[in-house]
């Protein structure tokens, strides 16, 4: 038993460094791949010697795939559904829900399949987190959410209630990351996409996170979507490195990057960006169908 939790490890430990992208490991069996959008686990199984010699690498297999589905229902339970709960809280409140989880992970999908020299076999599966999406998005079909309250760019207050917004009010530039300048996101420009740089504030990857002002007033979220783009690619991209996520196909080719202040919520999975910025975003949204497309990333440690 110890020699096959082993080789699980060194095969997980070859299996994540080979990912350039944002993958979360949540047990030693396997994680999630943010940036691919799909669930993966491994399973082991061994040869059941009590059968034919001709039968038992199939047995192992067998064995494998009944050990991966355990692994990656494991998984699936512990990821972050927004800011207050996990999958595997929402099981426990609805049976509804619990059973389209577990026929969504019944579903998987054999990815890979090795066989060592011991006679076990390993089985790599996959699920999609878009059929998590479409469980857990209580999203409407088209956008049409109303626009967040529109505050003072420079003093941070709620503005006056029918007074016109001038639109090209002057908005301070974000302030850049530690290490590297960040092109400042600036009025009049047509921007692609949204990215949000909160390395090291200890943010966490959710399937519904939002992207609140310092006033809590939501500037992004599931208010801001459209259900068919939210399901094929989920609410955000998450990646590690923000030069790559500049060229992402998800928000290429100009998008806006804005620092991120801190993490909020429970469970840490919310950012928090200043009203000068959130006030820029609801400009550019206001012209732009970025935000329903889903057209966001943020990037993490």
């Amino acid at each position: 038993m110890r020699h096959r939790a082993i080789v699980a490890f060194l095969l997980l430990v070859g299996f994540v460094a080979g990912y350039s992208q944002y993958y979360q490991q949540l047990n030693n069996f396997g994680g999630i791949d943010w940036t691919a959008q799909v669930v993966r686990a491994t399973g082991i199984g061994a040869p059941n010697p009590n059968l034919p010699p001709g039968a038992q690498r199939a047995s192992a297999i067998e064995a494998a795939k009944v050990v991966a589905l355990r692994n990656i229902l494991q998984i699936v339970k512990g990821v972050y559904v927004n800011s207050e709960t996990t999958v595997e809280n929402m099981m426990l409140t609805s049976d509804v829900i619990r059973t389209k989880v577990e026929g969504v992970v019944r579903n998987y999908r054999v990815v890979d399949i090795r066989y060592v020299s011991t006679g076990d076999v390993e089985v790599d599966v996959e699920v999609p987190l878009s059929a998590f999406y479409e469980i857990f998005l209580n999203v409407p079909q088209q956008s049409g959410a109303s626009p967040a309250p529109q505050v003072c760019p420079l003093c941070g207050q709620p503005w006056p209630a029918g007074k016109p917004y001038p639109q090209n009010y002057p908005v301070p530039p974000p302030s850049s990351p530690s290490g590297a300048p960040t092109p400042a996101a600036r009025p009049g420009v047509v921007y692609s996409g949204l990215i949000i740089d909160a390395r090291g504030l200890g943010v966490r990857p959710a399937l519904s996170p939002k992207i609140v002002d310092e006033m809590g007033n939501e500037v992004y979220g599931t208010g801001n979507v459209s259900r068919e783009y939210a399901v094929q690619i989920g609410v955000v991209g998450y990646e590690k490195d923000i030069n790559r996520a500049r060229t992402n196909e998800r928000v290429a080719d100009n998008p806006m990057i804005v620092k991120a202040l801190r993490a909020t919520g429970p469970n840490r999975t919310d950012v928090v960006i200043s009203n000068a910025d959130a006030q820029l975003i609801r400009q550019a949204a206001q012209n732009l169908n970025f935000l329903e497309q889903c057209k966001v990333m943020i990037i993490l440690d």
